[in-house]
């Protein structure tokens, strides 16, 4: 399923969301372009809250991220505090290196749970036993 193309999907100035599913029972959310603008950080929560839910398991995959502003870090952590009250595990996966040490240096990285690979990150979720609401 592929959300949230605005423009050409080709451009990393744009920002594309797609979901797959994966074992053990989780959702991939793949982000590729920038997440740099209001509606782009905005269009990344809504989904995450949209189908989360009825997934209970995400993996936020963000190795195709060009750019990660403010207001998408923002999103994210309210995301993420959310899905921790609601009992949900929310994973993130990113190889950039410029996206983990954004992630390092605004002290995030302890905030979140992140792997450098989606792979890492579905394992994890496999040796962990599911958390109840």
């Amino acid at each position: 399923m592929q959300v949230c193309p605005t423009g050409d999907a080709r451009s990393d100035k744009v920002l594309v969301l797609s979901l797959e599913a994966a074992n053990p029972g989780a959702l991939v959310l793949h982000c590729q372009g920038r997440i740099i603008f209001r509606s782009e950080a905005c269009a990344l929560s809504s989904l995450i809250a949209e189908v989360l839910p009825a997934a209970q398991r995400m993996v936020v995959d963000l190795g195709s991220v060009t750019s990660l502003e403010s207001e998408a870090l923002g999103e994210l952590v309210l995301c993420q505090m959310w899905a921790e009250a609601a009992g949900y595990d929310l994973k993130f996966s990113t190889s950039s290196p410029s996206i983990r040490q954004l992630f390092e240096a605004t002290n995030l990285a302890s905030v979140f749970d992140v792997h450098s690979s989606v792979e890492g990150a579905l394992a994890t979720m496999q040796r962990e036993k599911p958390r109840l609401a």
